[in-house]
């Protein structure tokens, strides 16, 4: 795709799942690709696929000044970041009358703090340098909620409008934002969440029943739309959200 080799990168996420298949296509697509996780191990898969060329620190995203050190650290190390794309996230599933506030606050500082911290430390650079693009990966849980995932459901609709409000603040100054929003995916996560569940493999199957193509997403069914989304094709768009999820969602 037009403009994205040479172009530097950082992740969020990019240890597994979407945001290792994600990291491999921009590296693909010539991209510096940075990435941000807490997964030691699956990182250092990740940036094997990437052929070596890519860049790690551990990182809490919640931590604010995790944040700060690492996109000094990489800034320092690779050169100004001209493209963000947060695709860290958490969840399990389980009906709210029967969640406690931890478990809110731990899915809120993931899903909604993380990004947040993401984008007041790096889109200020952009700003300054008249360029920049991010895409935040949210859920169709954030468009059309997902029973046992409110909590969850709450933090991605955030993000939709979070992004949508900063796409705004920031067209001028030549920054562009949007949203993917992907439907069931098969990922170490959504693993995660079934194994919580004590009806978790009915949940995963009626999921895939749910879906027009049959079948819930693949970790390779995004990394094409975002890198869309961050190339010089996309360049007159903004503030928009994407759903990817084999048509569950139509709008």
């Amino acid at each position: 795709m037009r403009g994205l080799s040479g172009r530097r990168v950082l992740l969020t996420g990019g240890a597994s799942g979407i945001g290792r298949a994600t990291a491999t296509r921009l590296a693909e697509e010539g991209c510096a690709v940075g990435i941000l996780d807490i997964d030691e191990g699956g990182a250092a898969e990740t940036l094997r696929r990437c052929d070596g060329k890519g860049w790690f620190r551990r990182t809490d995203i919640t931590r604010r000044a995790e944040v700060e050190a690492a996109v000094a650290a990489f800034e320092q190390a690779v050169g100004p970041i001209d493209f963000l794309a947060n695709i860290a996230g958490w969840d399990v599933i389980r009906n709210f009358v029967d969640t406690d506030v931890a478990l809110w606050d731990k899915i809120i500082a993931i899903n909604l703090y993380g990004p947040l911290h993401l984008h007041h430390v790096v889109v200020p650079g952009m700003v300054k340098r008249g360029f920049g693009r991010v895409v935040n990966v949210s859920s169709d849980a954030g468009r059309v909620g997902s029973s046992g995932e409110a909590v969850y459901s709450a933090c991605k609709g955030g993000i939709i409008a979070f992004t949508k409000t900063l796409a705004r603040e920031v067209a001028r100054k030549g920054v562009t934002l949007n949203v993917l929003c992907p439907g069931p995916t098969d990922t170490p996560l959504f693993d995660a969440v079934k194994a919580a569940s004590p009806d978790g493999a009915k949940i995963g199957e009626a999921m895939a029943r749910a879906v027009p193509l049959k079948r819930i997403g693949q970790p390779e069914d995004y990394p094409g739309t975002i890198a869309f989304l961050l190339s010089d094709d996309a360049a007159y768009i903004t503030g928009q959200t994407i759903s990817v999820s084999g048509g569950l969602t139509m709008s």
